[in-house]
């Protein structure tokens, strides 16, 4: 018997997409765009308190400020190093 950590969820939708219509994110979770893309995932809030994620939100601040263009945290890093350090922090 085991039970599963909870894990980053990909959106399978375009974030014009995600603009124009409401999206419900489950209560614990935050949603957060990724990449030159800009691909929306869903992530538990307690990442937020892990050294590695919190220097991703370092980056995210030093190129918007606290003005981020998509409405929403946006995290300037490529698609794999985020997966990298998220499923480095599923372990946690």
């Amino acid at each position: 018997m085991g039970f599963r950590l909870p894990a980053i969820r990909k959106v399978s939708f375009s974030v014009n997409h995600a603009s124009t219509k409401s999206v419900n994110v489950p209560k614990g979770y935050l949603a957060v765009y990724i990449g030159e893309k800009k691909k929306r995932f869903v992530i538990p809030i307690s990442y937020l308190n892990q050294p590695a994620f919190q220097d991703l939100l370092s980056q995210a601040e030093d190129e918007f400020g606290y003005d981020s263009p998509m409405g929403g945290l946006t995290i300037p890093c490529r698609e794999d190093d985020f997966l990298s350090i998220t499923s480095s922090l599923n372990g946690c």
